[in-house]
């Protein structure tokens, strides 16, 4: 993993093929689970156009942290589509196996959000959770678009 300037996004995407990667980089894994889930919004719309109104919460839970990652997007990707929302904040909290979490955002309004494509799910391409030699974690994969 290539150590990133502290003035860089905390997320980025990555080109796969016909679907794309997104990437959340942080100080702790939660904050990376945060920084991935934003980087999986913004493959839709642009993050400044949402509004963070309406809280959701999210629950999760898997021994395997990369497992974990996946459902996080996963369970993120199903609150969209069910509720019909775009989210552009996040807050994450893990406890072993757990994840519990909080997604802030608004009803999908096209002309505002100009949704750009549709993300179908997370997948386990390129799946990866780890930390760096300066203790940064990294928390990536492709999603189905």
């Amino acid at each position: 993993m290539t150590n990133r300037p502290a003035n860089e996004t905390p997320w980025e995407h990555f080109h796969h093929e016909a679907d794309i990667g997104v990437r959340g980089y942080g100080s702790t894994v939660e904050e990376a689970f945060e920084n991935a889930a934003l980087a999986l919004t913004s493959v839709m719309t642009d993050l400044s156009l949402v509004d963070p109104q309406t809280e959701v919460a999210i629950e999760c839970s898997s021994p395997d942290v990369e497992v974990l990652f996946v459902d996080w997007l996963n369970a993120i990707v199903y609150e969209m589509d069910t509720r019909r929302m775009l989210f552009s904040r996040f807050s994450v909290s893990l406890n072993g196996e757990l994840l519990h979490a909080k997604a802030w955002g608004e009803t999908i309004d096209v002309p505002k959000h100009k949704p750009a494509v549709e993300v179908k799910g997370a997948t386990f391409t390129e799946l990866k959770v780890a930390t760096d030699d300066d203790d940064r974690w990294l928390a990536q994969c492709v999603v189905d678009v």
